[in-house]
């Protein structure tokens, strides 16, 4: 394989939800309700748990770095603190994951689909 030369670049168009032929208005959808029910409802979830990760994942180096002797204590034969705070982050990342894919299939998704339909209308 050649890195040299540049690949064609191909752009499929989204998938279209409504019927051939039919026009959609996406222009002024950020002035609607729906709209702005989705991003205020978006950032209710996204910014706590923003903060929570970015506190989490910070609090490690930190913790080592001003209780180090805290972290060095041994919890199962020669694993210490730090290392199961450190993989408990792994598992932090997937239940944060969890929590958010839940609340798109419950709140985003819903407020997603009325957003689609009101620019398919064109109001």
């Amino acid at each position: 394989m050649d890195f040299g030369k540049s690949l064609p670049v191909t752009r499929s168009a989204p998938p279209q939800e409504v019927a051939a032929g039919e026009e959609v208005h996406w222009e002024g959808l950020e002035e609607t309700d729906e709209f702005r029910q989705l991003v205020k409802a978006r950032w209710r979830f996204v910014a706590p748990a923003t903060v929570f990760f970015l506190v989490y994942y910070f609090a490690l180096p930190l913790s080592n770095g001003l209780f180090p002797n805290v972290m060095r204590t041994e919890l199962i034969g020669h694993i210490n603190l730090a290392y199961v705070f450190a993989l408990s982050q792994f598992v932090m990342a997937w239940v944060l994951a969890f929590f958010y894919i839940r609340q798109a299939g419950r709140v985003f998704d819903p407020l997603a689909e009325k957003v689609r339909r009101r620019a398919s209308r064109g109001n």
